[in-house]
């Protein structure tokens, strides 16, 4: 969850995903101009929790703010809009209307409190940009395609427009990112422009670009093979994968209607060849998921070593095919698998670190020393105060509470 107070009398706050917070940026800008006081909240609905907890915090904020106008929009918006249409003062925008300027519609509007959440993860040194939104997929578990429509991929210009404008702002990172970003595809010239072309061009184009890196993308991704070896040989190019997995069992993955194997996996942590590293999504409890069929996901975790594994326990989504599947698994049986494969995802990213240390890595610095590697661990820079959005090489000395401790090569 990101939270984000300005001087405009507009306050936003995003669940769920990145690409939520960068669509409550865009909306704070078009709604900055207009002179009203309001509170847009992006919702997400990938779990019932997720829903829930979207409507508690719209009702806290409604009890604190009784005269205040709350937009509430996304996915959870759009799929359960009773849910707060009921609560004083929301407006509800569907997605398929929130980034039109008019849906923002205020008639008398009062000054909003400062939201009580926290901000945990101000943007200091990196923007994300948008490549596209929704997705054509049919993955049985997944309501965001429902919510999000069909994969929409932007023009290229649009895209280095947004680029520009970060690097012009001083950003040294800079991320793709969309609903399904790996399916992003233009025709130019009578040709496809797929992701990784779109990645070279990019790097080619903007040469103010000092760091590019790519939001999570799937591993049956038409040009991913192009990706990893732009990867190995492009240094800003930033060498870390994050790969919507869901499952390291062929079975379950096709009881998921995904398009990779787990073959095709290890296939391309064969082509890295040591040099990117890769963390995973992965979703415990799954229909019909028994305990052999979670164990070969351990297994491939065990074999192929992601550094990071965002686990979560299936949710119900009404209206998605395993909704109605049989052999659903208890909750506290998800939640126990989660709990089981992040231990062993965080071994992997100790075993990682400890190889790590007495290495010389270059490091995107943030606020108070604070910077991130380009496989996206943090460290901290012990000694002298050095600017936010510097580039810098530093050797690891130690690991302190899952954090390297390093020193600026001098």
């Amino acid at each position: 969850m990101q939270a984000e107070n300005d001087k405009n009398d507009i306050k936003t706050l995003s669940f769920g995903c990145r690409l939520n917070a960068l669509e409550c940026e865009k909306i704070k800008k078009i709604l900055q101009n207009r002179g009203i006081c309001a509170v847009v909240v992006n919702t997400c609905s990938v779990t019932g929790e997720a829903e829930r907890q979207c409507g508690q915090t719209v009702r806290k904020i409604a009890r604190e703010n009784p005269n205040a106008v709350i937009f509430v929009t996304g996915c959870g918006a759009t799929r359960n809009p009773e849910l707060f249409a009921k609560i004083p003062g929301v407006v509800v925008i569907p997605n398929s209307e929130k980034m039109k300027p008019e849906s923002y519609t205020v008639q008398n509007s009062a000054p909003v409190c400062e939201l009580n959440v926290k901000n945990a993860d101000t943007e200091i040194s990196k923007q994300f940009v948008q490549i596209q939104n929704g997705c054509n997929h049919d993955c049985t578990y997944c309501v965001t395609r429902l919510l999000r429509g069909p994969a929409v991929s932007f023009e290229y210009n649009d895209i280095m427009t947004d680029i520009r404008a970060a690097t012009d702002d001083g950003f040294g990172e800079i991320i793709l990112t969309g609903v399904d970003a790996a399916s992003y595809v233009k025709i130019y010239d009578g040709k496809p422009f797929l992701l990784a072309d779109l990645c070279a061009k990019i790097l080619k184009d903007e040469l103010g670009i000092r760091r590019l890196r790519l939001s999570s993308v799937d591993p049956a991704a038409p040009t991913i093979r192009d990706i990893i070896r732009m990867m190995r040989s492009e240094p800003r190019f930033m060498p870390h994968l994050h790969l919507s997995m869901q499952s390291g069992s062929d079975t379950i993955l096709r009881a998921m209607r995904r398009r990779h194997t787990a073959q095709m996996v290890r296939d391309l942590v064969n082509l890295s060849d040591g040099k990117i590293s890769f963390s995973w999504d992965i979703i415990c409890g799954f229909p019909g998921e028994t305990e052999e069929l979670f164990q070969e996901t351990l297994n491939l975790v065990r074999e192929l070593k992601p550094i990071k594994i965002h686990a979560f326990p299936y949710s119900i989504r009404p209206g998605t095919v395993a909704a109605e599947m049989p052999n659903q698994i208890n909750h506290n049986i998800s939640k126990q698998r989660v709990k089981i494969i992040t231990d062993l995802a965080n071994q992997n990213m100790h075993e990682f670190m400890q190889n790590q240390i007495g290495k010389t890595v270059q490091v995107l610095v943030e606020t108070g020393n604070n910077a991130r590697t380009p496989d996206d661990i943090p460290v901290h820079i012990d000694g002298k105060n050095i600017p936010e959005r510097t580039i810098c090489d530093v050797v690891i000395k130690r690991i302190e509470n899952d954090i390297f401790v390093a020193e600026k090569n001098i």
